[in-house]
């Protein structure tokens, strides 16, 4: 499935705006998880500020990218709400049935709709509070060729995660719930482990109480993708 570009007639869509050049890698925001222990669209519920999850956690990641190209969200099809609000922000989106299987179908979706990319830096939407900074150096990454990158915070590893070309069948591959983590442990000497103060990268919000614990800094366990 090739990805949906922009709706042509909503206001502010456009690719972000920044000096950095275009990278042949390619971001998969992966938006399509059923929020089933928060009992509610947790990628639409507001944070402290007022702003909603995904949100928050798109504009991070967009001035992170510093201008790089668009992100490329996996949603589940009748995610149309957040899909306008992703698309206003220049993102393109990628609708797929497949996704409601869960995270490792919705990266194997979005990396078979990518599969010309040279690389797939993976960010999970329900974690707002990755600083841009971290996407940044992560990006730069990227840029450089890297197998495999993470962020790790006081020894635990975090997110986003970053796969070359390499990786790209085995991402395909993936299925259920599970994710990329197994992809990831293969790497293994190959890993880039970028040591981080940004407590960011740990914390996502899977319960209510994940947004008072994001508020108070208290964090939670890392997720697993």
């Amino acid at each position: 499935m090739s990805p949906v570009r922009q709706p042509p007639n909503r206001p502010g869509v456009g690719s972000p705006e920044g000096s950095a050049p275009a990278a042949s890698w390619v971001t998969l925001f992966l938006a399509a998880g059923q929020a089933r222990r928060f009992g509610a669209d947790k990628l639409l519920a507001p944070l402290p500020g007022g702003e909603a999850v995904a949100i928050a956690a798109a504009r991070n990641l967009l001035q992170g990218l510093e201008g790089r190209a668009p992100p490329l969200a996996v949603l589940r099809p009748e995610q149309t709400e957040l899909g306008w609000q992703l698309s206003a922000l220049g993102f393109e989106l990628l609708p797929t049935s497949a996704a409601r299987k869960g995270l490792g179908c919705s990266i194997a979706a979005g990396v078979a709709a990518t599969a010309q990319r040279t690389g797939w830096l993976l960010v999970l939407a329900d974690m707002p509070a990755i600083q841009p900074t971290t996407v940044a150096t992560l990006a730069r990454q990227m840029d450089a060729g890297a197998s495999a990158v993470a962020p790790f915070h006081e020894g635990r590893r975090g997110h986003p995660v970053g796969f070359g070309a390499t990786w790209g069948p085995a991402l395909r591959r993936l299925q259920g719930d599970r994710g990329a983590r197994d992809v990831l442990g293969a790497a293994g000497t190959g890993l880039i482990r970028l040591d981080t103060d940004d407590a960011g990268v740990l914390q996502d919000i899977d319960t209510p109480t994940d947004l008072t614990s994001l508020a108070s800094g208290d964090l939670g366990t890392a997720p697993g993708a």
